[in-house]
């Protein structure tokens, strides 16, 4: 049923994805309609109709009895300016909540109930209490592998979906969980230098300090919307952007907003979020990458096996070539911890910096050799030595700049006004770096939101070190930031073990 129009009022209130409305507690629509707090309404405006959540204000200073307010990214779904009409009624009960609290009490989905649950996520119809439930519903094994696959499917179609001329595209994709672990913008820069068509489309970071798309932003535009993706593919082959701006697999950008929120990974929503988009993007072959390690996200040598295996079982039953490489995930790649920090990593390594981060070069550049043996732009086995060949000649550098400035513009990674060294407090050996310590460190220091907040660390495992040696140094954009990762530090001591000290 139709309710008496109200007139909007745009309140300024960033609620992120979440559309939010707001009527007072006095207007005629919540006694009669029965609407209460959280309650979910449908707002039209002409043609435009939105799903939203009620936040009811019990105040007269904010709104009128004739007003509804509106969030920021609820104003921006439904196009509308102050003072303009809106009606609001009951949304339609959804079928695929039935589907929901099926799995929840641990049945099975077949393609009709995951396709259902899909579509109503992207269409934005799920409030963030309904997407907390099924992703909780699929933690800890709660999806098998026919299940992951219908999943990637239908996160799949419910998007957009990019086709290209050439018959190989390739993609890279890395599981996370390892501080520093930035090789993707080498990779590419190296792979299109050769000849290879790389959509890359990355995620922000959703537990971790930073992700490819933070990192890469600090170094170029990557909220690029589709025809400029292809604009910039068209010109230098590849790209680097935030897959959330592309619309590639939007049922994945809304479940990894509120797998942020509840510091949570699936291991089979991971499958179909890193597949979904490799598929939507057109790739036929993907190389991913595993770090394994007792504080990486995948901790041991049982779950690297079972993710691999459902990665590649899944990536063949959709006709996506899936090559794993499982890699030391003990301790951070690189130096930095951070947007800008990794940045100014990834920039050393692909302008051949003397002082770049080996371990960091290593690894872009076995990850690279795999994808152009996959590819069959050389023979196995001479992979690494042809991505190394690119990397020291200039070639992967001089793409990588060509790129940035298709995208809108390279720009140099910004530097934190406050920081704090952390020094060995006696000689001894590191034995132990936890990489959950370091990037919870990071992230109370303001990472990813503040670019150039995070973590220079400057020690590896097995590394000889004296008493005021400098182990690693905290950045941050603000005095506040800064004191509360500090906090953490003291409480948490284990960042960084030296002998049998543990800082």
């Amino acid at each position: 049923m139709e309710i008496n129009p109200l007139r909007i009022k745009k309140l300024g209130i960033d609620t992120h994805q979440q559309p939010i409305v707001y009527i007072r507690s006095d207007c005629p629509l919540c006694r009669s309609e029965g609407f209460n707090a959280l309650s979910r309404l449908r707002l039209t405006c002409e043609n435009t109709s939105i799903i939203a959540t009620l936040n009811v204000v019990s105040t007269d200073s904010i709104l009128k009895v004739n007003q509804v307010g509106v969030s920021n990214i609820a104003a921006e779904l439904l196009e509308v300016c102050n003072g303009d009409v809106v009606t609001l009624s009951h949304p339609k009960p959804l079928q695929s909540l039935g589907y929901l609290r099926s799995k929840i009490y641990g049945q099975r989905l077949n393609a009709q109930g995951m396709k259902s649950i899909v579509d109503d996520i992207a269409a934005d119809r799920y409030a963030d209490v309904q997407l907390a439930a099924f992703i909780t519903a699929c933690v800890d094994k709660g999806l098998d592998t026919e299940e992951v696959g219908l999943l990637t499917r239908a996160m799949t179609e419910v998007g957009e979906r990019l086709s290209w001329e050439d018959k190989i595209i390739v993609d890279k994709h890395c599981v996370g969980g390892l501080p520093g672990n930035r090789t993707s913008p080498i990779i590419v820069a190296i792979v299109a230098a050769c000849g290879l068509t790389m959509p890359k489309t990355s995620s922000r970071a959703i537990t971790s300090p930073a992700g490819t798309a933070d990192c890469m932003e600090v170094l170029a535009p990557v909220s690029l919307d589709l025809d400029q993706m292809k604009s910039v593919i068209e010109k230098e082959g590849a790209c680097i952007v935030w897959g959330g701006s592309v619309n590639l697999s939007p049922a994945d950008d809304a479940l990894i907003r509120v797998e942020r929120a509840l510091d949570l990974d699936s291991e089979g929503q991971l499958v179909a979020s890193v597949l979904s988009k490799k598929l939507a993007a057109g790739s036929s072959h993907v190389v991913i990458d595993i770090p394994v390690g007792p504080t990486a996200k995948v901790r041991d040598q049982d779950m690297a096996d079972r993710l691999s295996a459902q990665l590649r079982d899944v990536g063949r039953s959709l006709g996506l070539q899936v090559d794993i490489v499982l890699s030391d995930g003990s301790q951070p790649v690189g130096y930095g911890i951070g947007p800008a920090l990794e940045a100014e990593d990834v920039l050393a390594v692909l302008s051949n910096d003397s002082g770049a981060p080996l371990d960091l070069r290593m690894r872009a550049l076995q990850l690279a050799g795999r994808l152009l043996e996959t590819a069959g732009v050389c023979e196995l086995g001479k992979g690494y030595a042809k991505a190394e060949a690119v990397l020291n000649t200039g070639l992967a550098y001089k793409k990588f700049i060509a790129i940035c400035e298709a995208q809108g513009g390279f720009s140099l990674p910004p530097a934190a006004e406050y920081s704090h060294p952390v020094f060995a407090e006696r000689d001894g050996l590191v034995t132990h770096i936890d990489n959950r310590i370091l990037a919870r460190l990071a992230k109370f220091a303001g990472a990813p939101a503040a670019k150039s907040a995070g973590i220079k660390i400057l020690v590896h495992l097995g590394e000889k070190v004296e008493k005021e040696t400098l182990l690693f140094t905290l950045y941050s954009e603000s005095v506040g930031e800064l004191n509360y990762a500090l906090d953490y530090m003291r409480a948490s001591e284990g960042a960084v073990v030296v002998g049998n000290e543990r800082v």
